[in-house]
């Protein structure tokens, strides 16, 4: 029994056509993991065997080395993270509210966050921001009573984004933009004790305010007519005077500083 084979070596006609779907299909595989895309708003760090290589790629197209070298993208659009919070005030009061925090990753700094912080993009909020952010939050509101937080509020709430920027801006990791403090909750007794004094203190400085400006009309009045009265009598006295009288008043509006001046009628 026969067994015929047909040609396959590299010199043979199925030889090269074997041999460039081979080739193609690993240029094709080569290609493929060389290149990617980094899309606008994000930039990419490039690891080689697990290690961080160079500066964090920009958007656009970019190489890599095939098989051993990695991509993870990192998002440095500004992101907007509601956080809900609960502390204590200086006399030991609860108080509830909402900071939402506007934040965007540095795209130089993604490189240094892979290798110590954080491995994904989702993790930069909770292990690099939120602690920062809560830590300033503690920080601040202890310094106050509760009466001064509920009337000072967004003398506070401005204290507080100084205060988390600067902590924030200590590792330079990221950019804060903006935070916005809003939805203060408190006891609904202290609530309604805060405004009570709050409209107590408003009429006590309208009552001085307005003895204040009815002294101030009395004495204005007192002195015009005062001097009114000065005037008239001397226009009198010099209307009527003989040039005989031996005491001349005082000039007006001389307060009784000027004595009266005696006149020798001889």
């Amino acid at each position: 029994m026969t067994t015929s084979f047909k040609n396959v070596t590299p010199s043979g006609p199925g030889g090269t056509a074997t041999l460039l779907i081979v080739l193609s299909f690993t240029g094709f595989l080569l290609l493929t993991q060389s290149l990617f895309v980094v899309p606008s708003g994000e930039v990419a760090v490039v690891t080689t065997l697990g290690k961080v290589s160079g500066t964090p790629r920009k958007p656009g197209l970019n190489i890599k080395l095939p098989f051993i070298q990695s991509v993870f993208p990192f998002d440095v659009k500004t992101q907007v993270q509601p956080e809900q919070f609960e502390t204590l005030t200086k006399d030991l009061q609860v108080i509830k509210a909402t900071a939402t925090i506007k934040y965007a990753i540095k795209p130089t700094e993604a490189g240094v966050i892979f290798a110590t912080i954080a491995n994904r993009n989702s993790e930069v909020y909770r292990k690099i921001v939120l602690p920062s952010l809560l830590k300033s939050l503690k920080s601040v509101f202890s310094q106050y009573e509760l009466e001064t937080i509920a009337t000072e509020w967004n003398a506070i709430s401005e204290k507080i984004a100084e205060t988390v920027t600067a902590e924030l801006n200590t590792f330079g990791y990221v950019e804060v933009q903006a935070l916005d403090l809003t939805g203060l909750e408190i006891a609904e007794e202290y609530r309604a004790a805060i405004e009570q004094k709050q409209i107590a203190g408003q009429q006590l400085l309208r009552a001085k305010t307005e003895v204040e400006i009815a002294e101030q009309e009395a004495l204005r009045y007192e002195t015009l007519n005062r001097s009114l009265d000065d005037q008239v009598l001397f226009k009198l006295f010099l209307d009527k005077w003989d040039g005989r009288t031996q005491v001349v008043p005082a000039l007006p509006g001389s307060n009784g500083v000027m004595p009266s001046i005696i006149v020798d009628g001889n």
